[in-house]
C-alpha cells in the first residue's frame, strides 16, 4: 500500500515516450512555395486526397527571397521532401480540419520515402479522409510517393542525360576547318 498513497509512482513505469515530431525542415511554410507548387507543379489523384508536388532545385534551395541561409548557419541546404497540408472551410469545422491534418501527418511521418529526390509537396485531402481506415490513407499516401518517385526521377533522369550528352558533344574535338 506504500504506493497507494498520493504523490508516488508505482515501482513500474514506462519513461515517458518522446514524441514523434514532424520537423519544421520536413514541412512546407511559405505562402509563395504553396503558390508554386500549385501553379507550376503536376498532381496525383487518389480516392481521399490530391496531392501537387514540384521537384525542388538546388537554385530555388539557395534563392529564397528572405529566407536566411542554412549554409551561413553552418548547415547544408535542405534536401529532401517538404510537405505542406491544405484543408479548406468547405470540408468542415475546425475539428474535422484539424483532425484530418493530424491523420495526414500521420501518415506521412510513417511513409516518408528516404529517396534523395527533393520536392515540393502539397496534399489536399477530401471529405472522405475522415471516414476512411488510417491503414487505407497510409496505403493512398504511400502509393502517391511512390508515383512522385517514378515521375520526378525519370524527370531527373532525363535532365541528367541531356546534360551529359551536351558536355560530350561540347568536348568533342571539333574539325579541323584549315586547308
Amino acid at each position: 500500500m506504500a504506493n497507494a498513497t498520493l504523490g508516488t509512482r508505482p515501482e513500474i513505469t514506462m519513461p515517458p515516450k518522446k514524441a514523434a515530431r514532424f520537423p519544421r525542415t520536413a514541412r512546407l511554410l511559405r505562402h509563395a512555395d504553396f503558390e508554386r507548387v500549385y501553379k507550376q507543379g503536376r498532381r496525383h489523384f487518389s480516392a481521399s486526397m490530391t496531392v501537387f508536388y514540384w521537384p525542388r532545385t538546388e537554385i530555388d534551395v539557395e534563392t529564397r527571397a528572405g529566407a536566411p541561409s542554412t549554409a551561413a548557419q553552418g548547415g547544408s541546404a535542405p534536401h529532401g521532401l517538404r510537405i505542406g497540408f491544405t484543408v479548406g472551410r468547405s470540408l468542415g469545422g475546425a475539428v474535422q480540419r484539424n483532425r484530418m491534418k493530424r491523420r495526414l501527418r500521420e501518415a506521412v511521418r510513417l511513409t516518408l520515402p528516404s529517396s534523395g529526390i527533393s520536392a515540393d509537396v502539397v496534399i489536399n485531402p477530401k471529405k472522405s479522409l475522415l471516414t476512411n481506415d488510417f491503414a487505407a490513407i497510409v496505403n493512398e499516401v504511400r502509393g502517391a510517393f511512390v508515383v512522385m518517385e517514378q515521375k520526378l526521377l525519370t524527370r531527373s533522369e532525363k535532365i541528367r542525360l541531356e546534360a551529359a550528352s551536351g558536355n560530350a558533344e561540347s568536348r568533342s574535338p571539333k574539325p579541323d576547318s584549315r586547308p
